[in-house]
């Protein structure tokens, strides 16, 4: 099998033991580790993750998806500012876009009154940074390819006579 291969699985379903993986695609678990470790040294692989449903977070959080549009620089374009963006705490995925805005900011905080600090304080004010829109995030349907399905009610209704 093809590493393109192994790291799909890995994005995947990255819980699996070098074994499973070496099973699943016809290589040696020694072979698998080795290439899962170079791509952890390399960057490649940045981490690992649980996809964890939001509604059973003991700890509420507020979260908004904030667009920004933003003045590219002459050596650098987006990447400079993006950059500087992405470090911010409140900062958990900052994405390069096509449209009508530059970046899309996904930003968490405490309240909504955390974010809207956050945009006026911080974002806002940096050089190269023209405008926002800020939208909270109300609910999840789908993340990193996890449906957030509700639970199947199987209780029937009452008759009534």
């Amino acid at each position: 099998m093809s590493s393109a291969s192994l790291l799909q699985l890995l994005a995947t379903q990255a819980r699996l033991s070098d074994g499973e993986l070496a099973e699943r695609l016809d290589m040696t678990e020694e072979a698998v580790r080795a290439q899962r470790e170079q791509w952890e040294k390399e960057g490649v692989i940045l981490g690992y993750q649980a996809v964890v449903n939001e509604e059973y977070e003991h700890d509420s959080k507020v979260a908004a998806f904030i667009e920004v549009k933003m003045t590219p620089e002459r050596d650098g374009g987006f990447d400079r500012l993006a950059m500087r963006i992405s470090r911010f705490d409140e900062v958990s995925s900052c994405y390069l876009a096509s449209g009508g805005f530059d970046l899309l900011v996904l930003v968490e905080g405490k309240s909504m009154r955390d974010i809207a600090r956050f945009v006026a304080e911080k974002l806002s004010t940096l050089e190269g940074v023209l405008s926002t829109s800020t939208h909270f995030h109300l609910k999840t349907y789908k993340k990193n390819g996890c449906v957030f399905e509700a639970p199947v009610q199987t209780e029937r209704l009452a008759v009534a006579p």
